[in-house]
């Protein structure tokens, strides 16, 4: 006879963890709208530094024509986040229209102040402020920029470029617009702030606290995971592995740290096998849970 394993059902959510769920995320959408504005508002717009995209686009047609900045971002946005309804979906579209929408009216709350006039702190306090919002933005699954919107989509389509080298096009075009309205130091500038402000994502999406994924192999193995089970209070998992040049079998030791731990954790493995090879990468993100220790 043949036994089918049932599939796991999903752990269906209560509507008190789905409002609770839905609140988190209006909140963290509107604080990194606001956030993102604030760096425009304060640093950037008043210094002619640029954002790149739509954004960028928007603060060159505020200087030209001296119209409203929030207005623009949202009139501007507005079509491409229309088409990206049926490729990212609604439940993205409808958030990332609340988000454009919350920026637009933080930068009219803004409007007016600046906190600097030196150029090289606008761009870098400019670029961090703006990079720590859209990373709230992205880490809630919304965009603030259609430019991302419709890379996405062209590259789908085209599927000959990337949606990196899209979105590098688009943006050497945008600061190349820049360079004639305000001056090639102002461009430079403007490319400084989108690194910075590129890194500090990353650093939001990625998580501040990274963790280490550490392998050893070792003769050891045993009492090499005991000892960091105990030590550590983190769990291990075994691998059988087999030498390439020995043709021997090996047991490979997995488990992940943080940086806090990376140092004790290679003491710990030498001080029980000197020889032991050990291998560490960065993670960037890990869910889930630690090992419990038991109750004696």
């Amino acid at each position: 006879m043949f036994f089918h394993k049932k599939k796991a059902e999903p752990i269906k959510k209560t509507k008190g963890e789905i409002a609770r769920e839905f609140i988190s995320k209006l909140f963290f959408l509107t604080l990194g709208a606001f956030i993102f504005a604030a760096g425009l508002e304060l640093f950037l717009l008043p210094n002619k530094i640029i954002d790149g995209g739509v954004i960028g686009i928007s603060m060159m047609l505020t200087y030209i024509t001296n119209g409203n900045l929030g207005l623009f971002i949202f009139c501007i946005n507005l079509p491409f986040i229309f088409m990206a309804l049926r490729t990212l979906g609604k439940k993205f579209v409808i958030q990332t229209f609340y988000a454009v929408g919350m920026l637009s009216v933080a930068t009219n709350i803004f409007h007016g102040h600046h906190a600097t006039e030196d150029l090289l702190l606008s761009t870098v306090f400019g670029g961090i402020i703006i990079g720590f919002g859209v990373g709230l933005i992205l880490r809630n699954n919304a965009s603030l920029d259609g430019t991302e919107m419709v890379s996405i989509n062209l590259a789908k389509k085209l599927k000959v470029i990337s949606v990196g080298e899209l979105l590098m096009t688009i943006n050497l075009f945008v600061y190349l617009c820049a360079g004639f309205l305000f001056g090639w130091d102002r461009a430079l500038y403007s490319i400084l702030t989108y690194y910075v402000a590129s890194k500090v994502i990353d650093s939001v999406l990625e998580g501040l606290d990274k963790a280490k994924s550490v392998r050893i192999v070792s003769d050891n193995y045993r009492e090499i995971g005991d000892t960091i089970m105990k030590e550590l209070d983190v769990s291990v998992t075994y691998f059988k592995t087999m030498g390439g040049y020995s043709r021997q079998e090996k047991i490979l030791t997995y488990c992940v740290v943080n940086k806090f731990e990376m140092a004790k954790l290679k003491e710990l493995v030498h001080s029980i096998d000197p020889k032991a090879f050990l291998v560490t990468e960065d993670v960037h993100e890990v869910e889930g849970v630690r090992v419990k220790k038991k109750n004696h």
